[in-house]
């Protein structure tokens, strides 16, 4: 089976030969290593812009053509971060598609040129393969399987929702979302009254937040029934504030997810605030509309194919039931308390992680591991026993077969680089180990009768490949190799390191070694919250590879005193590389992007042993980022309070907190050299906030720079080629500047 590069314009073999000019014709030659050039150390800007990664998508229902996409980092740019809020525009996410025969190994590239993708649905016979675009104006693509052609299906006028599933049915139509024809008009409307005005005007009385009422727009669309042949749309579901929706392979059943909110909620979670509604559809008649669940908050739902019967979770236990029935039946688990009672019940509890695509069997994790339930009598069989729920593995389902005889479940340990790839004959309860080694596994996808198992494999921290395999993953074939142009780099190397915090408590580090393993290294760490999986990270390669090592480490929070993790955590595992004979005490770094930059800033307010530092879109002022960046609504206010920034109380009632964790109220104590990278679009931590620190430390005589990107936004600018250079030539030369032995001079 070829190893597949990069997608073809053409159905064909692949040779080295041709990938190169492929490629070579798509990004031009000043982006590729010149031909018999030695291995270069360094990565450089270029190079993180070629990164590819693949996915493995849907396979066709007879279980011959695997989906497959590959994207390139280059072509997501020219995102245009003032537009963000806006619910007709799409972060550009292009990728190219193309289909695999898992059979013969060989390839039909659906698209020629990337382009930004959504849904993608096979229909019933594997004849014919909708696409969803996400495009500036979204399209809908269909592939014939006979004739091998791809076109765009007219929509009869229609505007196609950038958030719409598909779904076939057995007569061949096609079910979609679309928009309603006044929707876009009122949507530009909406946002440039709130971005140009030239008057706007807001009052505190009304339901919604001005960018909440555009906001939900993107969830007002109405479910459609095509008929291919004649464009002919028959409404299913008529406009509503539709978040999610499924249909049943007949197309006589579906179910949709509909948003109940009233008003702004300050509280959090408002998605959740939604029902769940189902309706017949009996030869064109439509019956009306059933309420299956009034309230979706707190409640996990997994339906069978058909979409008649359901399972979900909720306080521990696990119920099952039917589109028909009025009362669902509790499977395993606590029985729900009497209003008043606060008695903590001992009893077993259950977390719902799938149902069997006939409904005949869930699966279901406890404390004690993971267990198959029999849904006609209750019977539980243990398929992973965990002992110790904080330090043993982590079990995940990762895939149930269409025909539901076969189940791939995944472990990965807490305390070291071991994963396992479980499958499970759903009849027998027989559980055989398929893999168990110390890569990284992407979400693998078992072919509809479980005969193949495609999966996504990293090493090492680098980019993941495809490989395709047999059920019982025999005789494995790598079938896409993502980033073969890096052979040409010598790459770093990846290492957990376990190190005690400040508390005692056992932390875990991923340390990205640059390839010549040097000892007594510059040393930069890299900050948010926790790190464990060893996963690619193109600006940790970047500087690794410069002769950097950078340390991830992690921290444990305590709710209230959010600040303090970061000097427990991150300074403890400086002190261990040191110990290791790893890190150069006298030169290290510290930077961190969003929170992380956040982090960093309170960080050097507190400790000086980091010679330089840099702060990438974070806030740098808690009290006035509290209730600010409309276009998010109010989650600056829940993040603080609530959630990421765990303040545990409103600015009102504990002020002294946001001040105490706001490191420009503290900026005279800061020693460390420090750069300030934000985009002028960043409507997530809005530049204003972190520039506050500049002015702050320019008054004080303290060394600090504030590089801007106009049009970018939050953290790395993915503008234009050259924005996206210069943001990494700044990054290194910061600390080239204060890290090196060589000073390096400012960059203008």
């Amino acid at each position: 089976m070829p190893v597949l590069p990069f997608a073809r314009p053409r159905c064909a073999r692949t040779t080295v030969t041709s990938i190169t000019l492929a490629l070579a014709a798509t990004v031009g030659p000043s982006m590729l290593v010149a031909q018999g050039a030695a291995p270069s150390a360094a990565l450089t800007p270029a190079d993180l812009l070629d990164v590819r990664t693949v996915s493995a998508g849907d396979y066709s229902p007879d279980g011959k053509w695997l989906v497959v996409r590959i994207a390139r980092r280059s072509d997501g740019l020219g995102f245009v971060a003032a537009r963000d809020g806006d619910p007709s525009y799409t972060r550009p996410a292009p990728s190219r598609l193309l289909l695999l025969n898992t059979a013969t190994g060989d390839t039909t590239v659906l698209l020629t040129a990337a382009r930004t993708i959504g849904a993608v649905a096979w229909s019933r016979g594997s004849d014919r393969l909708a696409i969803a675009t996400r495009d500036t104006v979204p399209h809908l693509l269909r592939w014939d399987a006979a004739a091998r052609t791809m076109r765009t299906q007219a929509l009869g006028g229609a505007r196609l929702a950038e958030n719409s599933d598909l779904a076939w049915t057995d007569d061949g139509r096609l079910l979609l979302a679309v928009r309603e024809r006044t929707w876009l008009p009122e949507v530009r409307a909406r946002f440039d009254s709130l971005v140009n005005g030239p008057v706007s005007v807001q009052v505190g009385t009304e339901p919604f937040l001005a960018w909440d009422v555009l906001r939900r727009l993107g969830n007002r669309a109405l479910v459609v029934a095509l008929t291919p042949a004649t464009a002919r749309l028959d409404t299913v579901i008529p406009a509503t504030q539709l978040t999610s929706w499924a249909a049943a392979p007949s197309g006589q059943l579906i179910t949709w997810r509909e948003d109940r909110i009233t008003r702004t909620n300050y509280d959090g979670a408002p998605a959740a605030e939604s029902r769940w509604l189902a309706r017949r559809l009996r030869d064109g008649v439509r019956d009306s509309v059933r309420v299956l669940m009034a309230s979706m908050r707190g409640v996990a739902v997994f339906s069978t194919a058909d979409g008649e019967r359901y399972a979900f979770s909720r306080e521990g236990a696990v119920y099952v039931a039917s589109v028909s029935d009025t009362t669902p039946r509790r499977l395993i688990g606590p029985a729900p308390k009497a209003r008043g009672d606060s008695a903590r019940s001992t009893d077993e509890r259950f977390t719902l992680l799938g149902m069997g695509p006939s409904g005949d069997a869930v699966v279901v994790s406890s404390r004690s591991g993971v267990h198959l339930v029999d849904v006609a009598d209750g019977r539980r069989r243990t398929l992973a026993t965990i002992a110790d729920t904080l330090r043993g593995p982590r079990a995940t389902l990762a895939d149930w077969s269409a025909d539901g005889r076969t189940i791939l479940l995944g472990l990965a340990s807490r305390t070291d680089w071991d994963r396992a790839l479980l499958r499970v004959a759903v009849a027998s309860g027989v559980v055989d180990t398929l893999l168990r080694d110390g890569r990284l596994y992407g979400v693998p996808r078992l072919s509809p009768d479980g005969a193949r198992i495609a999966v996504t494999i990293g090493t090492g921290g680098r980019p993941a490949d495809l490989w395709l395999a047999d059920g019982a993953f025999r005789a494995p074939r790598r079938v896409v190799e993502s980033n073969p142009q890096l052979a040409a780099r010598a790459l770093p190397t990846t290492r957990l390191v376990p190190y005690l915090d400040a508390d005692g408590r056992t932390q875990y580090g991923v340390l990205t070694m640059p390839p010549s393993g040097a000892t007594a290294l510059p040393t930069v760490f890299s900050v948010y919250e926790d790190f464990f999986d060893d996963v690619f990270d193109a600006t940790t390669m970047y500087l690794a590879s410069r002769g950097y090592a950078v340390m991830k480490p992690s921290v444990t929070f305590e709710t209230g005193y959010p600040g303090e993790a970061w000097l427990k955590g991150v300074t403890a595992s400086a002190n261990k590389l040191i110990d290791l004979g790893i890190a150069d005490s006298s030169r290290l770094g510290v930077h961190g992007t969003s929170y992380g930059g956040y982090a960093t800033n309170l960080l050097i307010t507190q400790t000086s042993r980091f010679k330089a530092a840099i702060n990438i879109s974070g806030k740098v002022d808690l009290v006035s980022f509290y209730t600010d960046s409309p276009r998010l609504g109010v989650r600056n206010v829940n993040a603080a309070e609530k959630t990421q920034d765990r303040i545990g109380a409103t600015m009102w009632e504990q002020p002294q907190k946001y001040v105490q964790h706001s490191a420009v109220m503290f900026a005279d104590r800061i020693r460390t050299p420090l750069l300030l990278m934000t985009g002028g679009e960043d409507h997530n931590v809005p530049a204003i906030n972190t520039r506050e620190m500049y002015f702050a430390l320019r008054r004080l005589g303290k060394p600090v720079e504030w590089v801007n990107y106009t049009n970018g936004g939050h953290g790395i600018p993915m503008t234009n080629v050259t924005e996206f250079a210069d943001w990494h030539r700044r990054l290194a030369a910061w600390y080239d500047r204060y890290l090196t032995s060589t000073p390096q001079p400012p960059l203008r």
